[in-house]
């Protein structure tokens, strides 16, 4: 079971209250906002952990969201998750903040006031930014900045709209802070990983400026500031560019390939390799996610004997380079071109899998099968279907990635097969929860995986 910030017996001084006002609000909000990851369970209980008055007008609250536990094969998701909260109080809405609208409170200590999504507000972007560049406490929170960073003021902000289960602010098209919205306790990977990888000089990654958490009521990073590459483009914006304009894309591919390997290489030095791969348990764990989506998709579930043969040759097969740290979700999405250069962002893995579970070593291959599976989504956004052009993409960043890997993926078949078979049963589970309109697109590698095997 994931491990997740949970209420205590007893909550501090002055959490009760805000609940009392804000609780029927949050419990109508929530699970409408992108980020919120229980949509398919009911909401049975909302609690605060924590509340801190950030600026006159602007709360930042923990809260954390209960549902009915639901068995499934493969383990019970959490019975609720800890959500991050910026809310702004004003005496009347604001018409330019209409979108950011929650509601009124109408009765506790905030009884009257209007209450909105404060990362909405420029106002409140600022004085966030503001707290960053002057670090210190502020309550439980603990705001932190690279001390050879100059971090300057009054850059204007901007909301990003994109993300799907967190919340990003650019200042200035200088600076980019991520705020995590589900929290679990520990420090995230898009901190540690990214300051690691600039203590290694590795450019590939833009290194952290600043960064905020908490201590109560366990430690946790809440938020990341890392430089903007305001001239860059994402790779999946890029290949479906290529795509409709007919262009070759491998070249492209093939540097991308040598930029991942760059980043596996500085990752392998920042972080010791665990040594070998351990391939029967890695097996066993995949065949139980695997269980536990064809339960909840059945259209999965023809296709489930088939799929265990990716996994059961895994279990026999060598175990490949060396288990150690990764991007864990890496996809065209997490890359940006800017110039001739290939960057690599968003190490928080996948927001879904325990934070414990995504700082595990595990082997570089999962990243592989990640990018060529992205490749494949691209191929698959209009009709008529471009197979051919994602086969000659894969083939480009997998002969891309051994020239400066020093192994090449695609002489790992089976366990290349059983990691990509892994990702299309985590894209199945995931589209239909979130957008069944895309369920085709991996239900044809399911297809392909499962009787072709390759």
């Amino acid at each position: 079971m994931p491990k997740t910030i949970t209420p205590r017996p007893r909550t501090a001084v002055g959490v009760d209250g805000p609940l009392v006002s804000l609780g029927a609000l949050l419990r109508e909000w929530l699970p409408r906002q992108r980020w919120f990851a229980g949509k398919d369970r009911p909401v049975t209980e909302l609690s605060v952990l924590s509340v801190t008055e950030l600026f006159p007008g602007c709360l930042h609250l923990l809260v954390h969201a209960s549902h009915a536990p639901v068995p499934t094969p493969g383990g019970t998701p959490p019975p609720g998750d800890c959500y991050q909260l910026l809310l702004g109080l004003r005496e009347n809405p604001v018409p330019r903040l209409e979108r950011a609208y929650i509601g009124r409170a109408v009765e506790g200590p905030l009884a009257g006031l209007a209450v909105y999504d404060a990362l909405h507000d420029p106002r409140s972007a600022n004085l966030l930014l503001e707290r960053l560049r002057q670090p210190g406490a502020a309550g439980p929170l603990r705001f932190e900045a690279d001390p050879g960073a100059h971090l300057p003021g009054g850059l204007p902000p901007r909301l990003l709209d994109a993300e799907q289960s967190n919340t990003s602010i650019v200042y200035g098209d200088a600076y980019i802070l991520k705020l995590f919205r589900r929290i679990q306790p520990g420090v995230n990977p898009d901190l540690e990983v990214s300051a690691a990888l600039a203590a290694q000089g590795c450019t590939r990654v833009p290194a952290p400026v600043a960064w905020f958490g908490t201590t109560e009521p366990q430690p946790a990073t809440l938020g990341v500031l890392q430089p903007f590459l305001p001239d860059a483009t994402d790779g999946w914006t890029l290949a479906l560019r290529a795509l409709a304009a007919g262009d070759d894309f491998t070249g492209e591919a093939r540097e991308l390939g040598r930029a991942m390997a760059e980043v596996h290489l500085a990752l392998a030095e920042a972080f010791p390799p665990a040594g070998p791969g351990e391939n029967g348990r890695t097996a066993e764990a995949m065949c139980a996610r695997l269980d536990a989506a064809a339960h909840a998709v059945p259209g999965l579930r023809p296709f489930v004997p088939g799929l265990r043969t990716a996994f059961g040759a895994l279990a026999t097969c060598d175990t490949g380079p060396a288990a150690q740290r990764i991007h864990g979700d890496l996809h065209l999405g997490q890359v940006l071109r800017a110039g001739r250069d290939w960057f690599v962002i968003d190490f928080e893995g996948e927001p879904s899998r325990p934070l414990s579970e995504r700082r595990v070593p595990q082997s570089p291959v999962r990243d592989v099968a990640g990018m060529l599976r992205s490749f494949d989504y691209a191929a698959r956004q209009r009709r008529p279907w471009r197979p051919e052009w994602a086969r000659r993409c894969r083939e480009a960043f997998c002969a891309g990635y051994a020239a400066r890997a020093g192994w090449d993926p695609r002489k790992k078949h089976a366990l290349l097969r059983a990691h990509e078979t892994d990702r299309a049963v985590y894209e199945v589970l995931y589209e239909a929860r979130h957008r069944p309109d895309w369920l085709p697109v991996p239900m044809a590698a399911i297809k392909r995986l499962a009787v072709w095997g390759g």
